[in-house]
């Protein structure tokens, strides 16, 4: 089967392309992105040369209608994955109409283009930042109201509801999956984890938001692309479905962790004035997709986060370009 992978050249994107490519032969793939700030070619270098026909990138905005037309003309896809959006929180509190463009308007080219040529699958890959902030105690679960705090979550969870309409209104076999925050290789500098190490080994300051204490649900990105696979197999259409690993994290506590592992000092954080609108804690109940799919994590941070850190420790090429 062919799969068109939006937003492939992203972090989770790409990791997705290369999961599927390597695990499930011979499905082929479809990758298309606009190559925007955090859409880098180079996250997909090699894969034409070692996966010849089974890969093809296809350069284009998801809400240009009539390339998105263009291209479901040219295939006969199995199924829409759409990794693509503007994902960033502060970028979308400076600049919300971008968020807008992609998470919102894209995601309506999409489904529709799906829907008129034939699409058999769609799965909306969302966030579990739709959700808003917890308290102290408790898990989202697939049934907790949505009360997205940013334009980019506000954006995502517009998208997730247009994607669930077009499942009652025209019977499209749509997905939606909402994962927690990932770590891994290829993640954009900007992101946390990537962030704190590339400042570390340039003995530059860790920026922290407030007091540091904001909890997060950490989940390695291949564990998430396992989910994603089980999902477009065997999810049920019309339904939302949870990914997390029961890792939950204070955000200063993450940072000390890298610290550890590169041997530098804690003196190098620096607490900054907090996020608008930051959210408080996250974490997710993936109890539905482990119950109904069999799919559990097989990355345990305590590995799997010294592994991501000397990912980044190997590849200075790859980052030292974009930051630089």
């Amino acid at each position: 089967m062919r799969l068109l992978v939006t937003g492939g050249c992203g972090f989770i994107g790409s990791n997705f392309i290369r999961y599927i490519l390597e695990h499930y032969d011979p499905e082929f793939v479809t990758n298309v992105d606009a190559l925007t700030y955090a859409g880098n070619i180079s996250n997909v270098a090699g894969l034409a040369a070692q996966y010849g026909e089974r890969y093809e990138f296809f350069h284009a905005d998801i809400a240009n209608a009539d390339l998105m037309d263009e291209l479901m003309r040219k295939h006969q896809f199995f199924a829409v994955i759409n990794f693509a959006a503007e994902s960033h929180v502060d970028r979308s509190i400076n600049s919300p109409q971008n968020f807008i463009h992609t998470n919102l308007v894209g995601t309506s080219v999409l489904l529709d283009a799906a829907r008129r040529h034939g699409v058999r699958r769609f799965v909306q890959i969302s966030t579990d930042e739709v959700y808003g902030s917890l308290g102290p105690e408790g898990r989202f679960t697939e049934e907790s109201p949505i009360d997205p705090s940013s334009p980019y979550s506000s954006s995502k969870a517009g998208a997730d509801l247009l994607a669930l309409a077009f499942h009652k209104t025209y019977g499209e076999e749509v997905v939606v999956t909402r994962c927690s925050n990932n770590y891994g290789p290829f993640q954009f500098p900007e992101k946390l984890i990537p962030l704190m190490v590339i400042n570390a080994i340039r003995d530059r300051p860790l920026p922290v938001y407030g007091d540091g204490l904001n909890v997060r649900d950490w989940i390695h990105v291949e564990d998430h692309c396992a989910a994603i696979v089980a999902v477009l197999l065997n999810g049920r259409p019309g339904q939302v479905y949870n990914i997390g690993a029961d890792t939950e994290m204070t955000n200063l506590d993450l940072v000390h962790r890298i610290l550890d592992h590169l041997g530098e000092p804690g003196g190098l954080i620096e607490f900054v004035t907090d996020r608008l609108g930051h959210d408080r804690r996250y974490a997710i109940d993936s109890s539905k997709i482990r119950t109904e799919l069999d799919w559990k994590p097989l990355h345990r941070i305590e590995e799997a986060l010294p592994a991501t850190i000397d990912w980044y420790l190997a590849n200075r090429e790859w980052w030292e370009k974009l930051v630089l």
